[in-house]
């Protein structure tokens, strides 16, 4: 029997997907994973929180629409990226979005504030397809009224880190360009 290669976008979604339902069964583990201002960490030293942050969405609606709006993107972007660059691109792309994302919502957090969600390594995916868009085949027009939508409602409607999404769509541009002229000097 032939097998088909595991996907990492699927793998991505059904870690964080499990990790929403152990959070709706023990909230405590928001206090454990997220991602708090920068300073918090000159004292615990606990910088893996700087990708646990992905690993948490907010279960305080009865409809989970921050967690499905991410695997939805997740999904929709990550495949064709992961499809076209290869499984250990796609996961640099995700992980290096998802690290600037954090590393700009911690860095210019409120003092009181605390961060949750993959949106940084989602943004970054955008980034990401911005900048291979010829790469891609596709044009991304759609990508940046999208992109647009969300930084417009990340400034009116409150618990959106727009910080998250800047950095995590400027570091998906930033680390996809890099890989775009590491293949071509090959």
């Amino acid at each position: 029997m032939i097998k088909k290669p595991q996907s990492a976008v699927l793998a991505l979604i059904t870690v964080i997907c499990g990790f929403y339902l152990y959070q709706l069964i023990d909230s405590g583990i928001v206090g454990t994973y997220a991602l708090y201002r920068w300073d918090y960490f000159s004292q615990t030293h606990e910088y893996y929180r700087l990708f646990t942050v992905a690993l948490l969405h907010d279960t305080s609606s009865t409809i989970p629409f921050h967690l499905a709006f991410n695997m939805m993107v997740l999904h929709q972007l990550g495949t064709p990226i992961e499809y076209v660059f290869g499984k250990a691109k796609f996961l640099t792309i995700f992980l290096f979005s998802l690290l600037s994302g954090s590393l700009a919502s911690s860095l210019f957090m409120d003092w009181n504030g605390y961060s949750i969600g993959a949106s940084g390594a989602v943004f970054g995916l955008f980034g990401a397809f911005i900048a291979a868009e010829k790469y891609l085949g596709v044009e991304a027009k759609s990508i940046y009224v999208i992109v647009g939508i969300n930084f417009a409602l990340g400034f009116t409607i409150g618990g959106v880190d727009w910080r998250a999404h800047l950095g995590g769509l400027i570091g998906g541009w930033v680390i996809t360009k890099l890989l775009l002229r590491l293949n071509a000097s090959k």
